[in-house]
């Protein structure tokens, strides 16, 4: 790497994908990551445990690890998390390049947290750009390991399922050490990684006392060993049992029952807790005691709220999201938000529910389970159908409201009125309805499955629809696509077809950004047949400029250009002038790509005039992208930067990755044409770093082609083989012989000198390659390698 960029590109030869890493991982003045959470107060003994997992550690700072995994493996309840955190930050001294901490909910009633989720945050806070992260999880993996390989960091896997979950979040070294709490075994990890396992079990006796004691000192008398020996012993001497019975002193007092009523005998507790044990035993099988017990604290600490406050717990069991804010909250169970957040600090207090942040609460798996049962045994089917509407209510107009910032030119889609009670969030500005977005992502998509599987069909298309558009722009092309699905089941349920026809462009759109042409074209060919049906000469316009992209991603371009001319003549006879702009600069493009450069020039400046005047940034980008295209082919390198750099400005701004990988490859085409190498580079490096996470392998080649080129211009010709190479390999597969051919002419290029037999056959290809395009640039492309043989 060359120039003043701080990164290094792995090249060479290449035999799979190629990755570019930041020196150093993190970023100059970065602190190192401090993610765990707080010790537990009143932590009691687990003197044999601690000094198990003591032994892994080296004696002296600095020496290689013992091991460097450890399995804590237990019960739920038994306090695997609490002893991990313990000795975490006993140990984190240790370890000075930081701590990561994530829970990874394997037991949760939703689905647990991926790898590649856990990676992308891991990556972040280890000072990884998001526009540096891969979306494929075996390179996000392998850039993780990258940046921790001669760094001290301990990483805390909380709640893991499967071996699967955790493998690609395991460092390669031996400098790091990696906690794993579990209720499985994970004997892989033992098997294959050699990591030491650790069997929690229940508390003994005297520890069990102990943490009692500790946890209502302060808030009662001294109790008697026998009457604390029998609580311990209704609570199965499992910690979270305990802590909840006796109240916590990790929040004010006035919440846990011993710790709240310090007046209270303790003889009194005893027996609401064996009356509770007698009901669950009516009730079960009598198998698994442990659980059981975990089960009596519940119901004892639930049936101690206030009766709103216990309504609030069991409707959070419908709730389809990982965590939740108030303002969700407050329309799920149809309260105020301000009394809302304070029913939420109830529950707060009494260990029901866990603040994470401002605003955002969260459950322990076997709370959520708990009252997910609870509100199927103590409300009716119409209550939970009726907080379930208010929930997606709030989700659908308050991501409608989002949409009108973060893509206002797009068709809002019509809503029916929400129920009494829901008051949706609006916003000030575009930032604060990206960072809503961004922050309920996960509800919303939880939300459409929610409603799909409750009978919601209405809720779950438009909810679909709207998020596509409303989504942030920063999310991947691949996490809409399964509620896409969903979304049109349920939208041909309700027979819709207006509603069709724009999930099916909508799919098509992502199919076409995920180099998936045939599925691209059968949603595309089939939204206009809807559109035709329905005589909606509008919508059918909408569908052809969709395929004339996808026609121009092929590089097909006369079709590509009939396609937008009849797109053009539907829109100008409705006198839609947004969209005549929008198919303006896209003729433009295709016919910049034929080398028609005055043709694309007229088109472009057109469109940017259009849409300067109605105040639409992220067209006028796209139409600066592709001036500063014509000005860098017309041999005007500076107007082509001043271009590329007021589109790339506007694609921050608005922090939509997808424009930014895009406008970052005509960046570099001006920058290299100006002789900048190191920053037409970085460039390169950034777009194909982007278009990874998206899961746009074709741009990506596209960006490895570019690097190709600035490392031949600087006389590295195995390293510019090596880009060019592996850009073809990916043209190739996804059939686009026309971006294979550039790859492989510059290819040839590169092997001249050392491999000149190899560089002539590679000519020959090109020319197969292009003889089936006849337009300008193609014609000259093909004389010139033809006078190259």
């Amino acid at each position: 790497m060359s120039g003043s960029s701080r990164d290094v590109v792995q090249a060479g030869s290449v035999s799979g994908g190629v990755h570019f890493h930041e020196h150093g991982g993190r970023e100059q003045g970065r602190p190192a990551p401090r993610q765990l959470l707080r010790d537990t107060r009143g932590f009691v003994d687990r003197a044999d445990e601690l000094e198990q997992l003591n032994a892994v550690l080296p004696g002296r700072d600095g020496e290689p690890l013992v091991v460097s995994i450890c399995v804590i493996a237990g019960t739920a309840g038994a306090g695997k998390t609490t002893l991990a955190l313990h000795w975490a930050h006993r140990i984190k001294e240790r370890f000075p390049d930081g701590q990561l901490y994530i829970n990874l909910r394997g037991y949760d009633p939703q689905e647990p947290v991926t790898a590649q989720v856990a990676l992308r945050r891991f990556l972040s806070a280890l000072g990884i750009p998001s526009d540096a992260m891969p979306n494929d999880v075996e390179d996000a993996a392998a850039l993780y390991r990258s940046v921790v390989a001669d760094r001290r960091v301990l990483i805390v896997l909380d709640n893991a399922s499967t071996v699967g979950q955790v493998r690609p979040l395991l460092p390669g070294g031996d400098r790091c050490l990696t906690i794993v709490t579990s209720r499985n075994r994970l004997s892989g990890l033992a098997i294959r990684d050699g990591a030491q396992r650790l069997t929690l079990g229940t508390l003994p006796e005297a520890e069990a006392v102990a943490l009692l004691r500790v946890v209502t000192a302060g808030f009662r008398p001294e109790e008697s060993e026998e009457k604390l020996v029998e609580l311990s012993r209704l609570c199965a001497r499992l910690p979270l049992a305990l802590r909840i019975a006796a109240g916590g002193t990790s929040q004010p007092p006035g919440w846990g029952k011993a710790a709240s009523h310090p007046h209270m005998r303790l003889d009194e507790l005893i027996a609401d807790l064996r009356d509770e044990s007698a009901l669950w035993d009516a009730l079960s099988s009598g198998d698994e005691e442990e659980a059981e017990a975990v089960r009596t604290v519940f119901a004892w600490s639930y049936r101690a709220l206030p009766a709103e406050a216990s309504r609030v717990f069991r409707l959070l069991g419908l709730h389809p999201g990982p965590d939740f804010g108030a303002e969700a909250i407050s329309a799920l169970v149809g309260t105020p938000v301000r009394r809302t957040r304070h029913l939420l600090d109830v529950l707060v207090g009494a260990h029901l529910v866990e603040q994470t942040g401002p605003d955002r609460y969260e459950f322990h798996d076997l709370l959520r389970v708990y009252a997910a049962d609870l509100v199927r045994e103590e409300e009716s089917g119409a209550t939970h159908r009726e907080a379930l509407r208010r929930l997606l209510d709030w989700c659908l107009h308050t991501a409608d409201a989002a949409q009108a910032w973060v893509e206002p030119e797009e068709d809002r889609v019509p809503l029916e009125q929400h129920a009494d009670g829901v008051r949706p969030l609006s916003f000030a500005d575009y930032d604060r309805a990206v960072e809503w977005a961004e922050r309920e992502r996960a509800t919303v998509l939880s939300a459409v499955r929610a409603a799909e599987a409750a009978g919601w069909d209405g809720h779950a298309w438009r909810l679909t629809l709207v998020w596509r558009y409303g989504q942030p722009p920063s999310a991947p092309a691949a996490e809409w696509l399964p509620v896409g699905t969903i979304g049109l089941r349920a939208v041909r349920r309700t027979g819709d077809r207006a509603g069709e026809a724009r999930l099916l462009d909508g799919l098509g759109i992502v199919h076409r950004r995920l180099d998936r042409p045939a599925e691209s074209l059968d949603h595309h060919g089939r939204a206009r047949e809807i559109w035709r049906e329905l005589g909606d000469r509008r919508g059918e316009a909408v569908s052809l400029n969709a395929l004339g992209l996808l026609e121009l991603r092929g590089r097909r371009l006369a079709a590509a250009e009939g396609l937008f001319d009849q797109a053009m003549e539907a829109f100008t006879e409705r006198a839609d002038v947004a969209w005549q702009a929008v198919v303006l600069a896209n003729r433009a493009r295709a016919r910049h790509e034929a080398g028609l450069l005055d043709e694309a020039a007229d088109d472009a400046g057109g469109a940017l005039a259009i849409h300067h005047d109605r105040g639409d940034s992220a067209s006028v980008g796209d139409a600066l992208s592709i001036l500063s295209a014509v000005h860098v082919d017309r041999g005007e390198p500076e107007e082509g930067l001043g271009s590329a750099r007021q589109a790339l400005d506007i694609a921050l701004e608005l922090r939509d990755h997808t424009l930014e990988g895009f406008w970052l490859l005509a960046l570099g085409d001006a920058q290299r044409a100006l002789g900048d190498l190191g920053a037409a580079q970085e460039s390169y490096q950034r777009s194909a770093a982007l278009h990874r996470r998206l899961g746009d392998r074709g741009r990506e080649a596209r960006a490895w082609h570019g690097a190709g080129t600035v490392y031949a211009r600087l006389g590295r010709h195995e390293e510019a083989a090596a880009f060019h190479r592996q850009a073809a390999v990916v043209h190739r597969e996804l059939g686009d012989a026309w971006s294979e051919a550039v790859a492989l002419d510059g290819l040839a290029a590169s092997l001249d000198a050392e491999r000149p037999d190899e560089a002539r056959r590679l000519r020959r290809d090109v020319l197969r390659l292009v003889a089936a395009f006849d337009d300008p640039r193609a014609v000259a492309l093909r004389s010139r390698v033809a006078s190259e043989l």
